[in-house]
């Protein structure tokens, strides 16, 4: 074999390794031939040369062939330590944006998603579902009015994160901005609710 054609075969070792463990899943033959642009009977060499370089026992991953795909994968006895770091409890990262949107769920509960949006001027789904996720807060009801949105409020873990017995126990706001950002939350509630109103009459007139 050329010294040429060892690098060149190296290098498209090298970029297989990318696709496999990139794409996570298992890839057709069909699809990494037509990556590396090579026919599908060159490109199962190539993945027998990478399966035998995983084959080796100091190395943790293996390369699997599912009916006409591979997939890159860890080897069962490295699953001990897989599990060592699974079962460790994520950090919880709270940015700005988490934070401004608990801080109103807190103060302002039960509170629906548009009541929060009004307030902080941007959507908030993605703020909502994190904090959620992080069980600081949770869905709390459903609000008795016009497409009956969903309540938000704060968790007991909440409660346990910043230390408080009770909400109660939080720090009073400054009540000239909890003024402030309950006008204008109103305003923007009652036009959100006024637009959706005259959409719902216009569809039933168009019925």
């Amino acid at each position: 074999m050329s010294e040429e054609k060892k690098i060149n075969e190296e290098e498209l070792m090298a970029a297989v390794e990318a696709i496999l463990f990139t794409m996570g899943d298992s890839v057709e033959t069909a699809k990494i031939a037509a990556a590396i642009q090579k026919t599908e009977k060159e490109t199962r060499k190539i993945m027998e040369r990478l399966m035998e370089k995983y084959s080796h026992e100091d190395c943790g991953l293996k390369i699997v062939e599912l009916e006409d795909s591979f997939q890159m994968c860890t080897k069962g006895s490295t699953y001990e330590y897989l599990i060592q770091v699974a079962s460790q409890p994520k950090k919880q990262v709270l940015t700005d944006v988490l934070l401004e949107t608990l801080s109103i769920i807190a103060y302002k509960q039960p509170v629906t998603r548009t009541e929060i949006e009004a307030i902080r001027g941007v959507k908030c789904e993605h703020a909502i579902n994190k904090l959620i996720e992080y069980n600081l807060v949770m869905e709390v009801g459903r609000l008795d009015a016009l497409g009956r949105p969903l309540l938000f409020g704060t968790t007991e873990e909440f409660l346990r994160k910043f230390g408080v017995t009770s909400i109660s126990e939080l720090p009073k706001p400054d009540g000239d901005r909890v003024s402030e950002f309950k006008q204008e939350a109103e305003k923007e509630i009652g036009y959100y609710e006024e637009n959706q109103e005259k959409n719902e009459n216009q569809e039933k007139s168009e019925e």
